[in-house]
């Protein structure tokens, strides 16, 4: 799809189109969304390119911002009229940015909960739930343990490898995910079976 050289995952390329599916289902509108923890930045080069009527935020630690900044030069680039993949601006866990995204309708994040110490998941949901609008949607993609269990063998093996990385990273219990998005008024509207046992959770705040 692009010619110049970017950071590139393969778990994203195996994910997109099962995670575009829900997307589209609940993102119809023209609004802004926010991805917390942009990556490599395949996954906003490839939404944006399929929800046109978004205007895509991207964000994370300033040190991934060169490899985000290069996939949405590219996609800029093939799509000129486009003008809805916006560059990354940085935002830390710990530090529970305030957000200043107009029309905000969504937050988008994959595969960060189990690198984050625990403390910074409760910061993230503290931070940004509290300041979203009426209506707006949460999407969280990535592995979840149920009833203190793995759901796969290449779970637990992943948690183990996450482990020897830091002790403070590691596969998230549901129940403790839900309870924390209840404490800032976020419903649990589905929870999605998705490629190579992960899952999409989708929550709103109402409205």
């Amino acid at each position: 799809m692009f010619e110049t050289e970017k950071p590139f995952s393969q778990a994203c390329a195996n994910n997109s189109q099962p995670i575009l599916s829900v997307l589209s289902r609940y993102l119809t509108k023209p609004q802004a969304l926010l991805e917390v923890g942009s990556g490599t930045g395949q996954h906003a080069a490839f939404f944006s390119e399929f929800l046109p009527h978004l205007q895509w935020h991207t964000s994370d630690l300033e040190e991934n911002h060169a490899g985000i900044n290069a996939w949405v030069e590219d996609y800029n680039a093939q799509f000129p009229q486009a003008k809805n993949l916006h560059a990354p601006f940085v935002l830390n866990a710990d530090d529970c940015p305030s957000l200043s995204i107009a029309n905000l309708g969504g937050v988008f994040t994959a595969n960060t909960l189990h690198i984050m110490s625990w403390r910074q998941v409760e910061c993230l949901f503290n931070g940004i739930a509290r300041q979203l609008p009426a209506g707006c949607l949460w999407f969280i993609y990535g592995p979840f343990n149920y009833k203190g269990q793995f759901t796969s063998k290449s779970n637990e093996n992943f948690d183990a490898w996450l482990k020897d990385r830091g002790p403070h990273m590691g596969v998230r219990d549901i129940e403790k995910v839900l309870a924390l998005a209840d404490t800032q008024g976020l419903k649990l509207l589905e929870d999605n079976t998705m490629p190579a046992n992960n899952r999409l959770l989708v929550f709103s705040n109402g409205g």
